[in-house]
């Protein structure tokens, strides 16, 4: 493999942008919007033949051009990212792959967590991962009647604490998982450090972080898909598959949703979950909306705010401890983050 070099493809030169393009189209798969950093292996006539990303700790838009597959020109991308994840402190890597490509994968180290519909490969490069996952978990396990909500809280509102209210009063226990990845306008500490602090009096609610495990939209990958709704439908299918696994280990028999009626995404992850968490012998709730005047509260809403320099009109929309965050140096940091964004909702 001598003959063959690896180069960064930068994000500002047009020309290396296109060659990209251009290779992921012939191999069929879209550019993700995720990608932090992207490399490209050229041949002799500086053709592009094969390339690969990150995002985060995981590896993206992995394609060796057709022709000349079965060279090692794959192994030799993944070996240079994973060496690249390495020097910045990710040792615990993911790959999403297509689901004939899982062999080659396994081969360079990686091991299958689960697949979507038979298209896609969640992959990880640690064989005892996920396991190691749910064990830690189980140090929290109750012997009771459980019930489960993953929730971003970007921010958390007075419509988080009222969903977890009411599982906390219909269940022995409320296993609250917050998604950890820091995809949001708002630090997974700070989000968290929200959530511990605003359910602090409610003593049968038992925080959790989602690790790389319960995968958020704006992480997943869509560059397999044709269209948002299939990326949506997928997305939630492997979440699906993860967390009835997990409710399994902790003896979860019930799961709650947030009603979501600004949220196309949402929306359809809700209605997927419905579908597919009772067939594992999980109910799933979906609770309306708690209200402020006449409109239902959400957390893009408070960011709307926000980001209009309204922040003393989210008092009557969070709780006191939140609002208090937003006060304190480390939320007045996030205060200017948000209002620096050009968009703060989402669909």
């Amino acid at each position: 493999m001598s003959e063959y070099r690896v180069s960064q493809i930068r994000l500002n030169n047009k020309r290396e942008q296109a060659d990209l393009d251009n290779l992921l189209k012939r191999e069929n798969i879209k550019r993700d919007a995720h990608l932090d950093y992207t490399i490209g292996i050229y041949d002799d006539n500086y053709k592009l033949i094969a390339t690969g990303s990150c995002y985060a700790n995981t590896l993206r838009c992995l394609a060796v051009d057709s022709r000349l597959q079965g060279e090692g020109l794959m192994n030799l991308i993944v070996s240079h990212l994973v060496d690249y994840q390495m020097n910045r402190d990710n040792s615990h890597l993911f790959i999403y792959t297509k689901l004939d490509k899982a062999p080659l994968f396994k081969s360079l180290g990686f091991y299958e967590i689960a697949n979507v519909d038979n298209k896609v490969s969640f992959m990880e490069n640690k064989k005892t991962g996920f396991k190691s996952f749910i064990d830690n978990l189980l140090l929290q396990k109750r012997d009771d009647h459980s019930a489960a909500i993953i929730a971003n809280c970007n921010p958390f509102t007075l419509g988080h604490r009222h969903l977890i209210e009411k599982a906390a009063r219909e269940n022995d226990t409320v296993h609250l998982f917050i998604v950890s990845e820091d995809a949001s306008l708002i630090h997974f500490k700070d989000r968290y450090a929200m959530v511990k602090t605003g359910c602090a009096d409610l003593e049968n609610v038992i925080l959790h972080h989602t690790g790389s495990y319960m995968i958020s939209t704006a992480v997943f990958p869509s560059y397999f898909f044709e269209d948002e709704d299939d990326v949506i439908h997928a997305h939630t299918s492997l979440d699906a598959t993860l967390f009835i696994e997990i409710a399994k280990a902790l003896g979860i028999s019930r799961r709650y949703m947030g009603e979501e009626p600004f949220s196309k995404v949402t929306n359809i992850y809700n209605s997927t979950m419905l579908k597919l968490l009772p067939e594992a012998g999980i109910s799933c709730t979906v609770i309306p909306r708690k209200d402020f005047g006449e409109k239902a509260i959400s957390a893009s809403a408070v960011r709307q705010l926000i980001h209009d320099d309204k922040l003393e009109e989210i008092r009557n929309l969070v709780p006191e401890t939140t609002f208090d965050f937003f006060k304190s140096s480390a939320g007045l940091e996030t205060v200017e983050r948000i209002k620096a964004q050009s968009i703060v909702k989402h669909y």
